[in-house]
């Protein structure tokens, strides 16, 4: 692929995928504000948006068989916890952006159970296997992530059991 095609490509992968999270988030706010055909609008288009990324993704061979996706995650999970997070935290703590503390340190701690996640589930297919786990579940919250049944308050944010989502 020319380079500039796979740059073009690049940047329309990440802002269709911006798009999906933003429309999401905006979707949530309109059913809050109890508006749930502009909710609809949001969420048929942040879909289309995930299409549109997905497709995007493709056209970039960014999508494997299964070794190599897994391959890929953890190295971007690993990515985010030995450099990205650290260093966002660094000038998020001098500048003394709060939010932005929690936020991040929130990611974080998330990130550490999905690199541990991908590398349990790198070893099992690499012995031709799937990989045994129990629940997976989600903060709705602060978006931490963890295995096994879900406590009855998170750990990191302490919402309540129910903002517990399982998978």
């Amino acid at each position: 692929m020319k380079e500039m095609t796979q740059a073009n490509l690049q940047a329309a992968f990440a802002g269709e995928s911006q798009a999906h999270v933003k429309y999401m988030a905006f979707a949530d706010m309109a059913e809050r504000e109890k508006l749930p055909n502009v909710a609809r609008i949001f969420r048929a288009a942040a879909y289309a948006e995930q299409m549109h990324a997905t497709n995007h993704l493709r056209a970039l061979n960014g999508v494997g068989k299964t070794p190599a996706n897994l391959e890929a995650a953890f190295g971007g999970e690993t990515f985010e916890i030995n450099e990205m997070y650290p260093a966002y935290l660094a000038v998020a703590d001098l500048q003394a952006e709060k939010r932005a503390l929690r936020s991040m340190g929130d990611a974080l701690a998330a990130e550490k159970v999905h690199a541990a996640l991908y590398a349990a589930a790198k070893e099992a297919v690499a012995a031709g296997k799937d990989v045994v786990l129990g629940a997976v579940w989600v903060c709705d919250v602060c978006g931490f992530t963890g295995e096994g049944e879900p406590p009855e308050k998170c750990p990191i944010c302490g919402a309540v059991h129910a903002k517990l989502r399982t998978f």
